[in-house]
């Protein structure tokens, strides 16, 4: 049987996605610097004061899924009892990426709006890779909290993001090839990992 998510939580998540649905189009009609919270809320249909319970800024908008992620990976437990090996670590990493890589590109459209906007703006840019930091921080965080010598536990999360970085250049914008091009990423560096 599958579990009931609470009418509270449900509220919350409607609210969130009629935010960024609302952000996105008028993204995708006038780009983001032309864009204002207000007019992101208005078209959402709630308030200023409900957008900014949900958002810092409209940058945040952009980048719900990757904190949605981050959530998620600082709240799961972990896959096994433990210090994992240096390889178990990168295979852990690769989960996780491939997560992540589902998730940015489930909506193939908005992903090529996130990416192009990404491009196109060096704050969004920043704040990009601020998040994939926290990303790969979360994930060293876990590795250590598991007894993994936390240098170790810092270098297998941030050789996963190398492979994530190398996928993505290899996909180029591609929704469609990012996932199999971080996969193939990670199959070449853990055929050398003995």
């Amino acid at each position: 049987m599958t579990e009931q998510v609470p009418l509270r939580e449900r509220k919350r998540r409607r609210v969130q996605e009629a935010i960024v649905d609302a952000a996105f189009e008028l993204f995708a009609e006038r780009g983001f610097a032309d864009v204002t919270v207000t007019e992101i809320a208005e078209r959402a249909e709630v308030g200023r004061t409900t957008f900014f319970r949900y958002f810092g800024d409209k940058q945040e908008v952009l980048f719900v899924e990757e904190q949605n992620l981050l959530d998620v990976l600082r709240a799961a437990p972990p896959p096994a009892p433990g210090p994992p090996t240096f390889r178990e670590a990168l295979e852990e990493a690769r989960a996780a990426v491939d997560v992540m890589c589902r998730t940015v590109t489930a909506d193939r459209e908005r992903y090529r709006l996130h990416e192009k906007l990404v491009a196109e703006n060096e704050e969004l840019h920043d704040r990009s890779e601020r998040k994939l930091l926290n990303l790969t921080d979360a994930m060293a965080s876990r590795l250590t909290a598991r007894g993994m010598v936390p240098a170790e536990a810092a270098l297998a999360a941030h050789v996963g993001l190398a492979c994530f970085r190398a996928g993505h250049a290899a996909a180029d914008g591609d929704p469609a090839a990012l996932g199999r091009a971080v996969d193939d990423a990670f199959a070449v560096l853990l055929r050398e990992v003995h």
